[in-house]
């Protein structure tokens, strides 16, 4: 979806590079031991890529889309990482955090668990192909309760459990007719499909 809302704006995309992280099949191996390293690397790539990207000027594109949010790394730190590992890794995100624009719009792509599973299976990275229901549901309770508290941002969550945005162009219509519409600061909630 971002791919093609990136084409449709003509903005500049940004995808994660979570390949990259040479601590990501090792966490899924042993998370107590390697939760650390493979979050503080997650911030300091997204970092690199986001101040990279609001530094370069480019005038052939309207702005940036991202397929992550940086808050990200916070909220999934706080289901991976010990009291202690989260207050030293708090410390280092508000610092970096501080230097980067916050976003215009955020939109989140909910599914429900029993679908997120599906797409992992369909994926095939053989490393995540035993997460628990548990894991993810936390981890969408961690960006329920940030949207919750983020007032001050215009935050579009999108039931997706029934979007097929390859094959239905009504779908991402949907999502292009919402955003050129204005809608005020807040979550708004929306079903496509």
């Amino acid at each position: 979806m971002a791919k093609l809302l990136a084409e449709k704006f003509q903005f500049k995309l940004v995808l994660e590079q979570f390949a990259d992280n040479p601590f990501i099949s090792k966490f899924y191996e042993n998370p107590e031991k390697f939760a650390f390293p493979f979050e503080l690397f997650f911030v300091a790539e997204r970092f690199k890529q986001l101040s990279e990207m609001t530094t370069q000027t480019d005038f052939f594109y309207n702005g940036v889309i991202t397929d992550y949010l940086f808050i990200k790394s916070l909220l999934f730190s706080k289901v991976n990482l010990t009291e202690d590992e989260y207050t030293l890794y708090l410390r280092i995100f508000d610092i970096i955090y501080k230097s980067l624009p916050a976003p215009e719009l955020i939109i989140y792509l909910h599914s429900p668990v029993e679908r997120l599973q599906q797409n992992i299976q369909l994926r095939g990275r053989s490393y995540e192909q035993k997460i628990p229901d548990e894991y993810l549901e936390n981890i969408q309770n961690q960006y329920f309760g940030y949207f919750k508290q983020k007032q001050d941002l215009r935050i579009l969550l999108l039931d997706v459990s029934k979007a097929d945005f390859i094959n239905e162009p009504k779908h991402l219509q949907q999502i292009i007719d919402c955003i050129d519409g204005d809608f005020p600061m807040g979550v708004h909630y929306m079903d496509i499909g």
